[in-house]
Parts: structure tokens; sequence; C-alpha cells
């Protein structure tokens, strides 16, 4: 069995509980472990923990579930915003490839990806990184200070997000309307997709060297959000069969669709 690695320091500054991430077998590094609970519950799986970044904003409140099919992650955001992550640290020279299910039922309808107030999104997928020093200038470095000064050390080097918007067109990339060390990179668009599973695939390493000039960021944290604390909307989301794989290989699939 592969494991990965939880660097403990992290673990204590993210207040997550010191846990080896067992992993399949073969190239595929398995990340989600999401089981039905029936009935559901407001339950998250092992090694997971809801990350709240402003202690004053609701917290969207994730189960599992079995939805159609998918043995998922439910993610009902009301007027609020919290990850739901767990550390992980991946090869990613040899699994380049994110693999992952996720859905919506509509999109957020007055966000705005440009500015702080419309900064919502019904689904999206969040990767943080730990950077090497010469890739970060002198004012990535002070900004980062500011940042960790106002939301804690949890704030990474660098940070990928791949949401689902409700009008940029699909490819679309703009800094965070928070931090220009986060990247927003648009997947989805619109409601022609909602209310079923879509199946996406990227290379992670890529865009990693794409939006921060470097392929030796090392991932640390992988999480899944749903949130509207901006926009004071209602929106829900699933998440499932999150996977890393190598370059040539398929998306593994471990949930049956009905």
């Amino acid at each position: 069995m592969m494991k990965l690695r939880i660097h403990p320091l992290l673990a204590i500054v993210l207040g997550i509980p010191l846990l080896l991430l067992t992993v399949a077998t073969q190239a595929a590094v398995f990340v989600s472990n999401f089981e039905p609970v029936n009935p559901p519950t407001l339950s998250i799986p092992p090694s997971w923990q809801i990350i709240r970044l402003e202690s004053n904003v609701p917290a969207t409140k994730y189960r599992q579930l079995n939805w159609e099919g998918v043995n998922a992650i439910e993610a009902n955001a009301d007027s609020s915003m919290a990850l739901l992550g767990r550390l992980v640290e991946v090869d990613l020279n040899e699994t380049p490839m994110l693999c992952w299910l996720w859905r919506i039922d509509s999109v957020v309808k007055s966000a705005d990806m440009t500015k702080r107030q419309g900064d919502d999104y019904a689904a999206r997928m969040y990767l943080a990184f730990s950077l090497p020093k010469e890739t970060l200038t002198l004012a990535d470095k002070a900004a980062l200070t500011i940042a960790r000064g106002f939301f804690g050390s949890q704030v990474p080097d660098g940070a990928i997000n791949y949401v689902w918007d409700n009008i940029h067109p699909i490819g679309t990339r703009m800094p965070n309307a928070y931090t220009a060390r986060a990247q927003m990179v648009v997947r989805r668009s619109g409601n022609l997709e909602s209310g079923k599973w879509i199946a996406e695939r990227v290379n992670v390493l890529e865009d990693l060297h794409r939006t921060f000039g470097t392929t030796n960021g090392k991932l640390k944290l992988l999480a899944i959000a749903s949130d509207s604390d901006n926009t004071k909307e209602k929106v829900r989301a699933g998440f499932a069969d999150i996977a890393f794989v190598k370059a040539d290989e398929a998306c593994p699939v471990t949930s049956t669709q009905n």
C-alpha cells in the first residue's frame, strides 16, 4: 500500500488530527473516502476537516450520502463559507492529473469573481501549495505576512481554485479578488450542466507552473467548498471520486452512477 504523509506542523496549524492517509495500490492516488450514511446526517469522513477562514461567517454544511448512485459529499451553503479539506502529499511529477466528479443545483446568480463582494461559487476544488522560497518576491512575502496576520498560518504560499462560475467562460483564469496568491480557474460555467454529475480532469502540474512559474511546489491541502457568504444566496453542490493519476492513465470511477 502507498501512504500519503502528513506534515505534523501543518496538521497542528490546521487543527487536524495526525492520521496517515491510506491510498489505493497502482498509480492512482485516491483522496476521497466518502461513504453513504443512512439516513444522511451532518457527518464528514475520517481525516477530513471543516476549515473556517473567518469565525464570524456561518460555516457551509457538509454531509456524506449516496447521491443518485454516487457516494459523495453534499455541500449546502446559505450565506456561508467553509472548506472541507484534508492534508495530502502527492508526487505531482508521478501523478499530475486530478480527477473528480461534481454537480450543482444552480450557480450563484449574483456572483462576480472580479469583485470581493461577488467572490462566491456554487462549487470549487481548492489546492494549497508550499512553494520554493526563490519563487516568492519581496512583494509576495509581504502580502503573505499580511494575510497570515489576518487569517493565520494556514494561508498557503499559493493556491489554485477550480470553480463552477455563473457567467465567465470555461478556461477563464484570474487572481482571486482577495489575494493574488490564489488563482481562480473556471472549469464549468452557468446552469446548462446543472443537476447532473460532471467528470473533471486537470493537469495540476501544468497549472502550477503556469500560475507560479515552478513545478517544484508541493501540494499540502486539498479542499472542496460551496460558498455564498458574500452574495447571501443558497446553493448546493456535490463532490465525489477525487483522485490523482498519471498523465496517460484514465480517471478511476469508484462510484456506480445510475
